[in-house]
């Protein structure tokens, strides 16, 4: 029953704010005067109009008073056109900066960059020690069309412009690529908008065969990769190494891991590594490695410390809850689809937990105003292109959803040169990468890595067990992590005591990863594994949660004796606050939250939070990382989007307790 009410409120409030509306004025018709006119006048939509004004749908009246959603609060008045404004400051251009950096660095665009200082900038580019003038960010917004109210209003085309102009940047400066794992010659040229004869004729060794590691040429300008020769080992000028400083506990297997380069490149590349990894040191990192930032060591805070309550903030959430096909069907009740619709039961769940966060922002007295949208969506189908362009997002400071991470992409498409933060709230695919899109749920190869990273970080020797089934494990294992010793396994696909045991070394901590979902492998393994902890320290590893792990056939004694670590996006809170949390939730929702209620409260909130620190939320993303009640957000810029590696790490203590690995 509670879930109906919590259905009939979210359709009735995902048509507009949920608490602090936006101001308006008023506008008295004058002759001639047409909603339309109006509306062009104001810079809003007649839509915006007819909402504040319902009896304006029969028409309008001379002399007439209507109420227009105001412009400065909140709605955005486009404009192409420069102003002598909008010059805020000078740059001297420092060594290894390009155009790009630049303006990556003032969040500007390079074609502004570039207007404002054409007489200044020649035919070889910027100089070390020239002056450039800076734009404001506030110029650059581009100009969305008004999309008539028809089923076949036009998408809006600047931000698939931007998107094209940023991306041959991009390929302009990029000089190497090192191949990875499971990466195609046709998906790199696609990357870098050439064609795969063009890869070829830059790389003639990649023809026939496209070995992991290679490093390719993607322009005509680079010289050959070649690791013996120091000068294209390190092409600064073209941008393709960054300095990164080495931060504790990195070694030199980490880094080279995570610079796509074997350690003997790597070490060519960076000379002092012969000699040690130290704390503090600049090594060079290829700027085309998707995992040059290795660990993310940024500061835990707690984002309510220190926030800024005197500029109000509008939040915008895209929610599936479909609500024009609740109902519909005669035959099917709404009490029958909250039995049956796992999909809508998850959406609801998920928003119970947000309006609870949104509550905890007004009881902190922040100047939040909520806007809550049904996306409409399923996996093939969504609103959210005309969602965007008719209610005014680009006035808005951030919007979480859609759900799906196709949808969640379209909204960050479109509201990219806006700059407004789009966070996915529990996709895990990598995806598109957009500047503005922040993938707030870890990938499951950003989990296994994490687990990864941490074991080798120990020095340990890691041995894998893995089931004959879980093939691409295997191969995950080998191609990425070839240290990894891969136990054989005999006729029945079972490990041998003699095997493992010999793989097995003394005086060092053994990490034993285990893949299978066969009751019996598990069985036999921790047998095994048990029987030599007098000789040996051992420590059984999951790359993943397996269920098979709780099963009551797994005696719990096994897994506390081999403290059974494993990865995790979540983690159980026996906090007061988490307490708190689970009574109010049930007070409201006569139920306990589950894992979506509260990641709703927890990815909302820390949106919250974050837009009002100092220096808004990007800022507070790349500056801070953060915990809520279950989840970690430290999110990462690769390729030019925001991935969270908020990553917990939980092993089974001997005091039957589940404690997190440190």
């Amino acid at each position: 029953m509670k879930k109906i009410v919590i259905l009939a409120a979210a359709i009735i409030l995902y048509t507009g704010v949920t608490y602090g509306q936006s101001k308006y004025i008023e506008h008295k018709i004058s002759k001639g005067e047409t909603v339309t006119s109006i509306s062009k006048k104001y810079n809003v939509t007649p839509s915006d109009i007819y909402k504040l004004n319902p009896n304006a749908v029969d028409g309008i009246d001379l002399d007439a008073v209507l109420k227009i959603p105001n412009s400065n609060a909140g709605i955005v008045k486009f404009a192409n056109t420069p102003s002598a404004s909008k010059i805020v400051k000078k740059h001297t251009v420092k060594a290894k900066e390009t155009l790009f950096s630049i303006a990556k660095m003032y969040d500007v665009k390079v074609g502004d960059l570039e207007a404002l200082n054409k007489k200044d900038i020649g035919v070889g580019g910027i100089k070390i020690g020239q002056v450039l003038l800076i734009p404001s960010a506030a110029t650059t917004v581009t100009k969305l069309v008004e999309v008539p109210s028809t089923k076949t209003a036009p998408v809006a085309k600047p931000v698939a412009e931007a998107v094209k102009t940023t991306q041959e940047v991009a390929k302009n400066i990029q000089a190497y690529h090192t191949v990875s794992p499971k990466e195609t010659k046709f998906g790199i040229a696609k990357q870098y908008q050439i064609t795969v004869a063009t890869l070829e004729q830059l790389n003639p060794e990649i023809k026939d065969n496209l070995e992991v590691g290679t490093t390719l040429r993607l322009n005509s300008n680079t010289p050959v990769y070649s690791p013996g020769a120091k000068t294209a080992l390190a092409p600064a000028k073209n941008g393709a190494f960054v300095d990164y400083t080495v931060k504790p506990k990195e070694t030199l297997y980490s880094l080279s891991k995570a610079s796509g380069l074997t350690e003997e490149k790597f070490v060519a590349l960076n000379p002092a590594l012969k000699d040690g990894v130290q704390v503090g040191m600049v090594v060079k990192m290829p700027a085309t490695s998707n995992n040059y930032v290795i660990s993310v060591k940024k500061a835990q805070v707690d984002l309510s410390d220190k926030l800024n309550k005197r500029e109000s903030k509008e939040l915008v959430m895209l929610l599936p809850f479909n609500a024009d096909k609740v109902g519909v069907n005669p035959e099917v009740t709404i009490q029958q689809s909250l039995k049956t619709d796992k999909f809508l039961n998850m959406t609801l769940d998920f928003y119970a937990g947000a309006m609870m966060a949104i509550d905890s922002a007004k009881k902190m007295g922040l100047p939040l105003k909520v806007k809550i949208l049904d996306s409409k969506e399923s996996n093939t189908s969504s609103a959210v292109s005309s969602l965007v362009l008719n209610n005014n997002l680009t006035s808005s400071d951030a919007v979480i959803g859609p759900f799906f991470q196709t949808h969640v992409e379209t909204v960050a498409g479109l509201l990219e040169a806006n700059g407004i933060p789009v966070i996915s709230p529990l996709s895990n695919e990598k995806g598109k990468p957009f500047s503005n899109l922040y993938q707030a749920m870890p990938s499951n190869e950003d989990v296994k890595k994490k687990m990864m990273d941490f074991m080798f970080s120990k020095n340990a020797n890691v041995i894998a067990v893995v089931d004959s089934k879980k093939g691409s494990v295997k191969k995950y294992l080998s191609e990425t992590y070839p240290e990894v010793k891969i136990a054989t396994l005999n006729d029945n696909g079972m490990p041998t005591a003699e095997s493992l045991k010999a793989m097995l070394e003394p005086g060092k901590l053994n990490y034993v990863i285990l893949e299978t979902e066969r009751t019996s492998m598990v069985l036999s393994t921790c047998s095994i594994l048990t029987n030599n902890l007098s000789k040996f320290d051992i420590q059984l590893v999951t790359l993943e949660k397996n269920e098979t792990l709780d099963s009551a056939e797994i005696p719990l004694e096994s897994l506390t004796k081999l403290k059974l670590l494993y990865p995790s996006v979540t983690k159980e809170n026996e906090s007061s606050s988490a307490s708190v949390f689970a009574k109010d939730f049930k007070k409201l929702n006569n139920i306990y939250p589950n894992k979506y209620a509260t990641r709703g409260f927890d990815v909302t909130f820390d949106t919250i939070l974050r837009l009002f620190n100092e220096g808004g939320y990007k800022t507070s993303v790349e500056e801070f990382a953060s915990e809520q009640l279950e989840n970690k957000f430290n999110y990462v810029n690769i390729d030019g989007a925001y991935y969270n590696k908020g990553v917990y790490l939980m092993y089974f203590d001997t005091d039957l307790t589940v404690k997190e690995a440190k």
